[in-house]
């Protein structure tokens, strides 16, 4: 049974497949066009699926959507009535690429896939949901969506239990929290659904000095539930996300691109980091005193905030949460796909997520084929002595790009597309910043460390192979890994074990047998405001064009001359 999952039309399009079941391979569109969160029609991606699973379209028994174009259009045409006339420029901007597109997709899959099979369609926020339980390790759990909108849901929380999924509350466009926090990341000079990673990055710098005006925008109930106050936004009307009342509240206009980050929009950003943790613990603490249960799975583009997560894990009466790493749209494709298998084709047998190492593969001899043809000098070692040449370079602070086997799904490096760097050198994230990033001052870097020894260093008792949470370092440890503790004691984890990605863990090995630490800076191997590298070719572009020292692909090492 092939199940082909795809996602499109809104931000970061992706596909994967499923084969009995089983999730073989998955990518963003972003990968292969090379254009940041691509939400084209994943066409490469479904390529690449299809090879992965050695199968031709033919062989695909159901192509399955992850939203239901015909409600989201009903949605769009109803507020845009609610609103007029303010509404109707940013109506008719929109409005061709539905009646060319977006409306006629099983038109749309059977054209651009050369298909003729079932086309299914699944609710956004369900396929958020299926995302996160359907692969989870969990029999019973209570669940939780969050994002900025899909159809007409913006948030759901519910009960899955075997193959059922029963969302049983919803929260309605135009109230969102996925878009109240799009409206800071806009007010804050941000680019809108990509960079709300550095409004949470920003937020730990700062003072939530300003959670009462915060709070006029939004009615938060006891139970979590919310309204947003749709005088102060423009995102229901316009393409503003925000307007002059906004402004007003606040204090001044947004921050323009490339301005100076002052402590005023630092402490904006900690204000509505607060406020946002806030209602999603009242929902969490709600949800859980309505179902009893211990387990809580969490998806939707809320659930990238990786501080929210550490919350919700510490202090709400769940003892277990899995969250989807793949959480926004990208890993809605895998969400449909399952929801496909299992509760419409009513398959019993679930497969829990073991890692995202799902993505496109190279072998040694493909790399040494295209280091040979483009002249490129390099030295070939076995798999231990690569290890132990590569801890040796690190431990001197180099950077290095570290760059094998199958490319990760979802926006993080979690061992196979990273830049690594030593941790012990209080000023490396600076050296990273003028070296890989060009000055930029965001740079989400995340603490690699070997499974046995992370509650040594870490107030964390959990298993976190996929940098879901951000985890307080021990005091006594902070003086030796500077480089991934951040301002407020805390550092993003990633926890890595044998069996999820073997090569990684050694090298970790290695490098503490070096230095004594096991711990490493594993950040994205991407150039900014580009999508994570996938082929050789885009690794090396990547060497050449910033300051990184070395270059370690497959079993090959390519170090800057002079």
């Amino acid at each position: 049974m092939n199940i082909l999952g795809v996602s499109a039309f809104f931000h970061d399009a992706a596909a994967c497949l499923l084969q009995d079941g089983k999730l073989i391979a998955a990518a963003s569109e972003e990968r292969f066009t090379r254009i940041k969160n691509d939400s084209s029609f994943p066409v490469n991606a479904v390529e690449y699926c299809l090879r992965e699973g050695k199968i031709i379209i033919d062989d695909v028994d159901y192509v399955i959507f992850y939203e239901k174009p015909f409600r989201k259009f009903d949605r769009i045409l109803t507020t845009c009535f609610a609103s007029y006339p303010g509404s109707i420029r940013a109506f008719l901007k929109e409005l061709p690429a539905w009646l060319k597109q977006k409306l006629w997709m099983p038109r749309l899959i059977e054209h651009e896939l050369h298909y003729e099979g079932p086309i299914l369609f699944c609710d956004h926020q369900l396929s958020h949901a299926a995302a996160a339980f359907l692969l989870s390790p969990f029999e019973q759990a209570a669940i939780l969506t969050v994002d900025s909108r899909g159809e007409w849901d913006t948030a759901s929380y519910g009960l899955g239990n075997g193959t059922k999924i029963d969302l049983h509350k919803i929260i309605r466009y135009p109230h969102s929290l996925g878009l109240l926090y799009s409206a800071f990341t806009y007010y804050l000079g941000f680019n809108v659904n990509s960079d709300e990673y550095k409004v949470m990055e920003l937020a730990s710098y700062g003072t939530p000095r300003f959670i009462d005006k915060v709070k006029q925008l939004i009615d938060i109930r006891e139970d979590g539930s919310f309204k947003l106050n749709l005088k102060f936004f423009g995102y229901h009307h316009s393409s503003r996300m925000t307007n002059a009342r906004f402004h007003r509240l606040f204090g001044g206009p947004p921050r323009i691109l490339g301005e100076e980050i002052k402590e005023f929009h630092v402490d904006i950003a900690a204000s509505i980091q607060s406020v946002i943790e806030e209602i999603l613990l009242k929902i969490a603490q709600h949800l859980h005193r309505e179902t009893g249960l211990s387990d809580l799975c969490f998806a939707g583009g809320l659930a990238f905030n990786c501080y929210v997560n550490g919350k919700l894990l510490r202090e709400t009466p769940f003892k277990n949460l899995h969250i989807q790493p793949a959480a926004g749209d990208a890993g809605a494709a895998i969400g449909a796909a399952c929801f496909a298998h299992n509760s419409l084709l009513k398959n019993k047998q679930r497969h829990e997520l073991m890692h995202l190492y799902l993505g496109p593969g190279f072998h040694t001899d493909e790399i040494k084929l295209f280091l040979s043809n483009e002249g490129i000098s390099f030295m070939e070692y076995h798999s231990e002595q690569l290890v132990e040449k590569t801890a040796a370079l690190i431990a001197e602070d180099k950077v290095i790009g570290w760059f094998h086997g199958r490319m990760e799904f979802g926006p993080r490096g979690l061992g196979n597309r990273g830049i690594l760097a030593n941790p012990g050198n209080a000023g490396m994230k600076n050296i990273l910043i003028k070296k890989i990033k060009s000055g930029k001052d965001f740079l989400p870097i995340a603490a690699a460390i070997l499974q046995e020894d992370a509650a040594e260093y870490f107030e964390f008792d959990r298993v976190s192979p996929l940098m879901s949470f951000v985890a307080q370092v021990r005091d006594e440890k902070r003086a030796e890994i500077p480089a991934v503790t951040h301002v407020d004691g805390s550092a993003r984890l990633q926890i890595v074990n044998r069996e999820q990605n073997p090569l990684f863990y050694r090298l970790l090995e290695a490098f503490k047998r070096k230095t004594g630490c096991p711990v490493l800076i594993n950040t994205s191997f991407n150039l900014c405001e580009e999508p994570i590298v996938c082929t050789p070719r885009e690794a090396f572009r990547f060497f050449q064009e910033t300051e990184m020292d070395c270059l370690v692909m497959g079993n090959c090492l390519i170090e800057k001359q002079g």
